[in-house]
């Protein structure tokens, strides 16, 4: 017999990380100026930068650690770390990959030197 009623979301807090180590010992990024972009702009009922109890970002060396109340995706951390790459012409460098199921790293595209066409192949 299935019961009947209503059902209750997922009401506790959600941890993500941010790791920038690799950006940040190259001194390619500062992760106080990426704290605080992420600060004005993590929505919460609709309105950005008014985070309240509801978010709170602590720094940690090269990490970003994000806790949140339920209703808040990894996934948009993720967008809002793309469009802070974009603005300061990072994203042509860096990308952002999971390295766990509540974190996220960024790291350095891969260029092999093999894949490079020679000046004179034209």
């Amino acid at each position: 017999m299935v019961k009947k009623g209503k059902k209750t979301g997922k009401k506790g807090s959600l941890r993500f990380a941010l790791e920038c180590a690799d950006p940040v010992r190259e001194r390619i990024m500062d992760v106080a100026s990426f704290e605080k972009y992420l600060k004005d702009r993590i929505k919460v009922n609709g309105k950005a930068g008014a985070l309240g109890d509801k978010v709170t970002i602590e720094r940690e060396d090269s990490r970003l650690n994000v806790t949140a109340q339920a209703p808040f995706s990894k996934r948009y951390l993720k967008y809002l770390t793309k469009k802070y790459l974009a603005k300061n012409q990072l994203k042509e460098f860096l990308h952002v990959v999971a390295d766990s199921k509540a974190g996220y790293e960024l790291r350095f595209f891969k260029i092999s030197e093999g894949d490079a066409p020679a000046e004179g192949d034209e």
